[in-house]
């Protein structure tokens, strides 16, 4: 099935999903804390469940409803089976630095699109504080035995900064503790200060990119926070074409995608940010110059954004998206060229000038979310439709996209 993208406006409110990164972590944390942890307002998509699925294989009781609760003595233990992470990037790779907790040996896998995405320096990391892997390659599947007992190891930089949330995460349980040293720049550090922000909820503590062992976490009732990741669409939206508020987003957050409402300010868009909700209405756009090694899933957005906007965009530090569930660089790049828009891929990122975008079909979405999203709101301002090679893609981050954007107003048809 496709998705048919028609141009036109969209006014009105939306609220923001729960945030995804929020939502693996607390899941994650009930599993390591000691006692019966609730979750609320959890993100109810395909990659959490991969989470949730594989906190109750690793020995938690889980009982799912629109409050999630996670009954645990903190102990990991391995199952029997394999663990299948789907496609999410961050359940494997937090969840090998966790199963190295249980003496036992935990198999780990995911869908075609996971098993070619890197694992070997975590992998490695992981065996520099005591533990076994094997791996297809440094790939997915991968077996890990623990138990963990910590120490110092060494990360590059530029590939996950899921790699270093996973060793914080297990740090805390291990004899020794962790302290991690990265080599060269730290990619997404935002995501590392939400993890350490999560930690820090659950009742450890945590210094830089050092965690003390033997600490204990505590059982709590979580609320996840709203996601700027995925506001970033509607929002988009209402720069591109019309008048978007957006609520249920938190004031004060680790969220390094929260710059989405100045990126878009610095595009011209006009744009009202207040206690929890943000507006954003259109206006005549410019292109920017921005790096986003700090907010590299703002990417395929921007690029959107970058596609109407009058002169040169060039984003820049975002090299390793291209290991995210697709090459976003090449697939974003690719696509504004089917739409007709001057756009050439860099090794970290793209420059893209500004224009005219032409209706399409054929467009391919590779089967990314994000990709998929981001052509649908660039497709508002367009001259004809545009046709996308999936329409479903979405429910990984933002189930209720279809639905919030026929709400606003945006005409999407699900067609064969």
């Amino acid at each position: 099935m496709s998705l048919r993208v028609h141009p036109g406006s969209v006014r009105g409110s939306a609220k923001a999903p729960p945030s995804k990164s929020y939502t693996h972590r607390a899941l994650l944390l009930g599993l390591l804390a000691e006692g019966t942890t609730t979750v609320r307002d959890a993100l109810a998509s395909e990659d959490p469940r991969a989470t949730l699925l594989a906190v109750e294989a690793l020995g938690a009781r889980v009982r799912k409803g629109d409050v999630i609760a996670i009954e645990s003595d903190g102990m990991v233990r391995a199952p029997a089976g394999v663990i299948d992470c789907l496609n999410s990037g961050t359940t494997l790779r937090l969840l090998s630095a966790i199963a190295a907790l249980s003496p036992g040996e935990v198999r780990l896998t995911g869908d075609a699109s996971l098993r070619k995405r890197p694992m070997g320096p975590l992998l490695a990391a992981l065996e520099s504080l005591g533990a076994k892997t094997a791996s297809a390659e440094g790939k997915a599947p991968v077996a890990i035995r623990g138990p963990l007992q910590g120490g110092r190891a060494r990360l590059p930089g530029d590939v996950s900064s899921q790699f270093v949330s996973a060793l914080l995460l297990a740090g805390a349980r291990t004899p020794q503790g962790v302290e991690v040293e990265i080599e060269g720049a730290l990619k997404s550090e935002p995501y590392v200060d939400i993890t350490r922000e999560m930690m820090g909820d659950f009742g450890v503590r945590v210094e830089g990119l050092s965690v003390a062992g033997g600490q204990r976490y505590q059982a709590r009732d979580y609320r996840v926070p709203g996601d700027f990741s995925t506001a970033a669409f509607p929002l988009a939206a209402g720069a591109l074409a019309g008048d978007v508020t957006v609520e249920n987003l938190p004031e004060r957050t680790a969220q390094g995608d929260k710059a989405i409402v100045d990126l878009l300010r610095r595009f011209g868009a006009r744009v009202d940010a207040e206690a929890r909700r943000v507006r954003v209405r259109e206006a005549p756009l410019r292109g920017i110059h921005a790096d986003l090694s700090d907010t590299p899933d703002l990417f395929p957005v921007l690029c959107a954004v970058a596609a109407h906007a009058q002169g040169e965009t060039v984003l820049s530090g975002a090299a390793h998206l291209r290991y995210k569930e697709s090459d976003r660089i090449a697939a974003m790049v690719a696509n504004l060229r089917r739409l007709g828009v001057d756009a050439q891929e860099r090794p970290d990122g793209a420059r893209i000038v500004g224009g005219p975008v032409r209706g399409a079909e054929g467009l391919v979405t590779e089967g990314d979310h994000r990709v998929l999203m981001a052509l649908a709101v660039c497709g508002l301002r367009a001259e004809g439709p545009l046709v996308l090679d999936d329409h479903e893609a979405h429910a990984v981050s933002y189930p209720s996209f279809l639905h919030d954007f026929a709400a606003l107003g945006a005409r999407f048809e699900v067609a064969p």
